[in-house]
């Protein structure tokens, strides 16, 4: 290689590597700074009240415990309709569907799903459930947060089970096991890290989703534990008091996206935790 071909090599190489330096760090910039402004805001709002107080009337003190509530109640949910439907379709997708035509129909769907935008979600079911029921619901939160969570925890299924060696599969069967057998008892136990793993990286994105709730489940002020009524959430609770002009709605505001940032966070820590547990083992 000539000098001046190394030469040019050398500074396209350090130009692209400044670029890719940059790049990171004006992302980290903006990153730090939100979580900076969270914490500044958010820590100096935390009170007994905030977790033992309902969501308070104009120019009222109170709390958000009818609201972390209502989250809890509707991410669970979600999960539970979810994560089984899910798993499931990533299982038919990586050990039946991989070859098939309607395999590829059903993978191609489910990754439309994936990148669909989340009030296109919300919207779907306000027209299907709450125009169906006359009223907003939780019901129609759960199920809108559950069609938002599906798409995630079918992918990460279908990853995690077609990553399982094909040797495992083909001893179990020349050893006579059965087919449900094999998936159920090896290799699910050999995904089941990734499988957790996709399972949180879906209730971290739903945990702060508003759109879809805003056409659904709505707010409620008030305590109830009907999921047939109006029920308090985080991520719209949040948007509510950030619009207003009341003080202490922006307190209850700030405090509110203080926790949702420490859960997300924490939800990310952990997913962090099994992919090195899993590389160690």
């Amino acid at each position: 290689m000539s000098p001046s071909r190394l030469l040019q090599r050398k500074i396209v190489d350090a130009a692209a590597l400044v670029f890719a330096g940059a790049a990171t760090l004006f992302g980290l910039v903006w990153l730090f700074w939100i979580l900076w402004t969270t914490l500044q805001q958010g820590i100096g709002a935390l009170n007994p009240a905030l977790f033992t107080q309902m969501t308070p009337p104009p120019g009222s003190q109170g709390g958000l415990l009818n609201a972390f509530y209502g989250s809890a109640m509707m991410i669970g949910l979600a999960v539970l309709i979810g994560a089984p439907i899910g798993l499931a379709a990533g299982t038919y997708l990586a050990e039946h569907g991989r070859y098939s035509r309607l395999g590829s129909i059903v993978s191609f769907i489910n990754d439309i799903l994936l990148s669909a935008p989340s009030i296109v979600i919300g919207l779907f079911v306000y027209e299907m459930v709450v125009v169906t029921m006359g009223h907003f619901s939780g019901y129609a939160g759960e199920l809108a947060l559950a069609m938002i969570l599906l798409p995630v925890i079918v992918r990460t299924s279908d990853e995690a089970l077609r990553l399982v060696p094909d040797q495992m599969r083909e001893a179990a069967f020349a050893l006579g096991i059965p087919r449900w057998k094999v998936t159920s008892q090896i290799l699910y136990k050999a995904a089941l890290s990734a499988i957790v793993t996709g399972i949180l990286l879906g209730v971290a994105r739903i945990a702060g989703e508003t759109a879809p709730l805003l056409f659904t489940a709505l707010s409620n002020q008030f305590w109830t534990s009907s999921l047939n009524e109006p029920l308090a959430n985080l991520p719209v609770v949040i948007f509510q008091y950030a619009m207003s002009p009341y003080d202490e709605w922006h307190e209850l505001a700030w405090a509110g996206a203080f926790m949702l940032t420490i859960f997300v966070l924490g939800l990310n820590i952990a997913v962090r935790l099994i992919v090195r547990r899993r590389k160690r083992s």
